[in-house]
Formats: structure tokens, sequence, C-alpha cells
């Protein structure tokens, strides 16, 4: 079992927006479940990760979810880019903290349930807790040194 796997940031286009040249990515990660893309907006100058936007893409695929990003058009790239700068995050790191944390924890649940359900056997799923239980030790250990730091 996998748990949260991060799939990196494809490029998937740019846009023009407010006289800027933004590069176009999406960031794919596979929950437990299915596989989930954000999009992320960053000029071609920016040093840091750029702008996510909260909107979910979902697919059973990472190929999935990159050919669902990439279907969207120029006008949807847009408004999607306008929704992120409305909702700009101020603590990235710490977000993406507190994100992988919830995964983690959804993921936790699903093994139980499917090992009470006798879908997994004991001995696997107890080894998987225990992995998911130290991965969240660590997650909580990186909130501090990111809490009021902003990017």
């Amino acid at each position: 079992m996998g748990g949260y796997d991060d799939h990196g940031r494809p490029e998937i286009g740019t846009l023009e927006a407010d006289g800027k040249h933004l590069v176009v990515s999406v960031r794919v990660i596979f929950d437990g479940i299915e596989h989930v893309g954000r999009l992320w907006f960053a000029e071609e100058e920016w040093e840091d990760d750029g702008l996510p936007d909260r909107g979910a893409l979902p697919g059973r695929t990472v190929d999935e979810v990159i050919a669902l990003a990439k279907r969207l058009t120029t006008n949807e790239l847009l408004q999607r880019y306008r929704r992120a700068q409305a909702e700009k995050r101020r603590f990235h790191d710490l977000r993406r903290i507190t994100d992988e944390i919830l995964a983690k924890i959804r993921y936790l649940n699903q093994v139980g349930i499917s090992m009470r359900a006798g879908l997994l056997d004991v001995e696997g799923a107890a080894q998987e807790l225990e992995l998911t239980e130290r991965q969240l030790h660590e997650l909580v250990d990186r909130l501090r040194p990111a809490a009021g730091v902003e990017e």
C-alpha cells in the first residue's frame, strides 16, 4: 500500500494574466483511494513554489489527472488563477504539512477498516498502521518550525 504518494508537479502549459507570464503545473498525489491534482501558477522568475488553486482534479491514474488538467481552456485556467489569487495562502509549508497529516489519517483509517473487514491480513496491516503512525509523528514534528512562517 502506498498511502499518500506525491507524484511531483508536471508542467501543463503557460498563461498570460495581469501582464505576467505564468507557468501552470499540476501537483498530483495519491491519497490511498484516488489520484488528486491541484493546479499551481508560478511566474517564470519566481523562486518559490507559486500559487496553488484549491480546486481538485481527481482521477484513477496520474496520467488521467494530467490529461484532465491539459484539457482546461485558457479561460478556465485564468478563472482558476483568479480564484487562487483571491484565496492566497500565506503559510504554504504549514498548509502542506496539514494536508499530508489529513491524508495520512484518512489512510490510517482505511487500513484499519480494511483490516477489520478481513480485506487485509492482520500482520501486514499492523505493519502498515505502524509505519503510517510513525510518518504522522514525523509530520507533527515539522509543524512547530513551520508555524507562522510566511512564504
